[in-house]
C-alpha cells in the first residue's frame, strides 16, 4: 500500500524553517508540545528533524549562554544528533516500519525533494496491527 493514503499534508504539519532561531524553535515546540519537528530549507526541501535533544545540546555547548542569545542562533547551525530519513511519496507503507523504531514520524518528499508532509508512527503501527489482526 502506498504511503500517500497515510500522508498528513504539509499544510497540516508543524514545521520550522532551518534558518529560524533557537528561540523561535523552542517557542513553537513548547506551544505545540512536540518533541521533534521537521526542518525545511528556503526551497521547501526537507533539511532534517530538530529534536529536544538537539536544542539541549546546543544550549549546553554555548559557554556563557544567555536566554536573549537564542534569538541569534539559527537552527541550521545546530548539529543534529539523529538523522531522520525522508521517503519519497511513492514508497510503500511496509518500507516505513523499521524507520518508526527511531522516528515519531517519517518526512515525505516529492520528486523535487520538496517536503510535502509526514506519516506518523501511530498510523504505521495501526496499519500493521490491522493487517496482522492485532487487537487495539
Amino acid at each position: 500500500m502506498k504511503i500517500s493514503f497515510f500522508l498528513i499534508p504539509k499544510d497540516e504539519v508543524v514545521y520550522i524553517s532551518s534558518t529560524a532561531t533557537l528561540r523561535q524553535a523552542m517557542e513553537k515546540m513548547e506551544y505545540h508540545r512536540y518533541t521533534a519537528v521537521p526542518l525545511l530549507n528556503k526551497k521547501g526541501e526537507y533539511a532534517g528533524t530538530l529534536t529536544e535533544g538537539d536544542l539541549l545540546w546546543a544550549l549546553n555547548s554555548r559557554i556563557g549562554f544567555v536566554y536573549k542569545s537564542m534569538e541569534t542562533i539559527r537552527l541550521d547551525e545546530i548539529p543534529k544528533k539523529t538523522k531522520n530519513t525522508a521517503v519519497h511519496i511513492d514508497a510503500e507503507i511496509e518500507s516505513l516500519l523499521l524507520l518508526t523504531m527511531n522516528q515519531n514520524f517519517v518526512p515525505v518528499i516529492d520528486d523535487r525533494n520538496i517536503f510535502i508532509g509526514i506519516v506518523r508512527r501511530r498510523e504505521i503501527i495501526g496499519y500493521f496491527a490491522e493487517k496482522y489482526g492485532a487487537k487495539l
